[in-house]
């Protein structure tokens, strides 16, 4: 059938009452992909990963990929695990001016146009269009929305480039789907010592809707109109530090029976990390039927890599065989580049050194790529390898695992055993959305 076509038919179930949809994995990290391959594989599913417009772009982003790039190494994921290409969706994030927001915005939006292209050449099929943030030479009070009008426009400017790509080179392929809307919330927005985030309202999400179709319309895209299959809302979930806010329906239901009317579109929800089963579950059941989740995922890496370094610990004590130092050697490294946590971790050196290990945020998952880090995971893979994880060992610091093993799932190898601790998310979003 093609992922495309069974995403969408997974939305059509959601709009049907049938309580289906689909998680989409944002994260670059190779065992995350791996982990969401195997979980797909055994659910029979398709397998929808996306980039932000800031992790890859057409100068690189923060990982270094374009993206082409970030395509070819999905691919080549796949191969290595057995999983058919023809079930990979790809995903561009919050494509639009984020990046160059310092810039003039005819400059931001030239090269907004680049990355939309870019995206569209590299075979990424959805597409989220953000125009929704301020350009330098945007009027207006920054601690309000940006004018819809010029949102919308801009969206619309974006899906022209993004048609007109298709159409010169890819009509062989199944035309992009579009996810409009936004949840980013505006500075001096919701913050973490708040009891709860207000979810967007009905009327503002009504109006999102009829001003893009207009701008659409107005650009003579009403065929791209009608491949707008997602709006992107805030249903009132968010995390912080090491707070957690739970969906609840009730809050949001007349934000739910808005889209419950509406025969072509579903919601998005982002930052649904760190949800419970259950509220992952009335988040499908209540129309948001494509839930985000990244940090989570990195941050069950980091739970199992930690867990695994506790036993390599038991295991070697009292001997002089060299160890891993992950935790200190992830501590030497966050400290030596503080650019991707300092502005994030506020308070005491002792609150901070708690939040560079521990934080939901797990801004940890941008050094997991440095050398030292990864000299550190092969040699306390190395290390468990050799010496063989004893069960009860396992059982005291990985009991899901532990079960997984004595159930014949997976090996007691390290690798396999941080795959299956980041699974254990998975399997919780793939039973929340029907799998």
């Amino acid at each position: 059938m093609g992922a495309i076509n069974e995403f969408l038919e997974l939305l059509k179930g959601n709009r049907q009452g049938k309580g289906t949809g689909i998680y989409s994995i944002c994260s670059a990290h190779s065992d995350v992909i791996r982990a969401g391959m195997i979980r797909a594989k055994g659910d029979g599913s398709i397998v929808l990963i996306e980039s932000t417009s800031n992790q890859v772009d057409q100068f690189g982003g923060y990982t270094g990929m374009v993206p082409a790039d970030f395509v070819a190494y999905v691919r080549k994921l796949a191969g290595e695990m057995d999983f058919p290409w023809e079930k990979v969706l790809l995903g561009g994030d919050h494509l639009g001016p984020n990046a160059w927001q310092s810039l003039p915005a005819a400059e931001a939006m030239a090269n907004a146009r680049d990355l939309v292209k870019a995206y569209v050449e590299a075979g990424y099929q959805k597409i989220h269009l953000d125009a929704s943030m301020y350009c330098a030479d945007d009027e207006g009070d920054r601690h309000t929305p940006l004018d819809d009008t010029i949102v919308s426009a801009r969206a619309a400017e974006l899906c022209a480039v993004a048609e007109e790509t298709w159409a010169a080179g890819f009509r062989k392929t199944p035309p992009p789907v579009y996810i409009i809307g936004t949840e980013v919330p505006i500075p001096g927005g919701a913050q973490e010592e708040e009891d709860s985030v207000t979810p967007t309202s009905s009327a503002d999400a009504k109006r999102t809707i009829e001003v893009t179709k207009a701008a659409f319309e107005a650009r003579g895209l009403g065929d791209a109109w009608k491949r707008v299959v997602g709006l992107v809302v805030q249903p009132g979930v968010e995390f912080g530090d090491d707070q957690v806010f739970h969906y609840n329906s009730g809050a949001a239901a007349a934000l739910s029976g808005l889209i419950a009317g509406d025969g072509q579109l579903v919601y998005e929800a982002h930052s649904t990390d760190y949800q419970s089963e259950t509220g992952l579950r009335n988040l499908v059941k209540d129309h948001y039927c494509i839930l985000k989740v990244g940090p989570w995922l990195t941050f069950a890496y980091r739970e199992a890599l930690f867990a695994l370094e506790d036993m390599e610990k038991e295991l070697y004590a009292g001997s002089d065989k060299p160890l891993s130092r992950l935790r200190a050697t992830l501590e030497e490294v966050m400290l030596g580049e503080p650019k991707y946590w300092k502005k994030y971790y506020p308070g005491s050196e002792g609150e901070q050194l708690f939040k560079r290990k521990y934080s939901f945020s797990d801004r940890s998952r941008y050094y997991w790529p440095d050398g030292r880090l990864t000299a550190s995971v092969k040699l306390l893979k190395k290390n468990l390898d050799d010496r063989g994880i004893p069960l009860s060992l396992l059982s005291q610091f990985m009991p899901n695992q532990y079960n997984s093993v004595q159930e014949g799932k997976i090996r007691p190898r390290a690798h396999d055993l941080i795959l299956d601790r980041i699974g254990d998310v998975m399997g919780i979003y793939a039973r929340a959305c029907g799998f």
